[in-house]
């Protein structure tokens, strides 16, 4: 099974089923070419890609995984 993102903006806007390209996905529900790459900053030095800037979105991305407990 392959994974599916989500993304979630600064406005609290979320965007759910990008498959498993979410750049190429948000690309085309927001009607835009580019993306630019958006970055934190880790406690413990250096820094990770964590979602992309698209038209003023600035977009988190999140996995989506299925939830499951043994019986």
């Amino acid at each position: 099974m392959s994974a599916t993102y989500m993304a979630l903006d600064q406005y609290g806007n979320t965007f759910h089923n990008l498959g498993p390209h979410p750049r190429k996905e948000l690309l085309r529900r927001l009607y835009r070419q580019h993306a630019e790459r958006m970055y934190v900053d880790k406690v413990q030095g250096g820094s990770v890609q964590v979602g992309y800037i698209i038209a003023g979105h600035w977009l988190t991305l999140y996995r989506v995984e299925p939830w499951e407990v043994p019986a």
